[in-house]
């Protein structure tokens, strides 16, 4: 038998994806998952600290029915949202600080249902929408907004 000694790598070279890289990967792996015909939205809700995650989601029809939309009319297919999805998964309200990854800029339905969760510090989101409503209501109402594209 050798007597030779194994040493770890150096770890002055290596590069660690960051928590933001993770949970928006992991928004768009859950995007993969949705069956809206129109757009696939993942949403991540984690710690402050990016320890815990809180929730997870992505649009499309409320469990046991079809996996379908309900109407073909865009904005207007029936599908839950992303980050609904995900808050209702989520326990604890302002007394839990919270942050949220989607895939798409949230529209103004769920900017309202982040600020009345309660404890939402940011959100990041990856790709632009028409509509600029839901990133005003969520400034206003003092959560951060980041536009985090991979």
């Amino acid at each position: 038998m050798s007597d030779t000694t194994v040493s770890a790598p150096a770890t002055s070279n290596c590069h660690r994806i960051s928590f933001k890289e993770i949970y928006m990967k992991f928004a768009f792996d859950l995007a993969s998952r949705s069956t809206c015909s129109r757009l696939k939205v993942g949403a991540v809700v984690v710690s402050d600290d990016f320890s815990r995650v809180y929730g997870i989601g992505y649009n499309g029809n409320a469990a046991g029915l079809p996996n379908k939309c309900d109407s073909e009319e865009p904005g207007n297919c029936g599908c839950l949202h992303a980050e609904d999805n995900a808050l209702l998964k989520t326990n604890g309200g302002a007394e839990t600080p919270k942050i949220i990854f989607v895939t798409h800029q949230p529209c103004s339905y769920c900017a309202k249902r982040m600020v009345n969760k309660g404890g939402v510090k940011k959100v990041y989101y990856s790709e632009p929408y028409r509509l600029k409503e839901g990133l005003e209501i969520l400034t206003k109402s003092g959560i951060e907004v980041e536009q985090f594209q991979l």
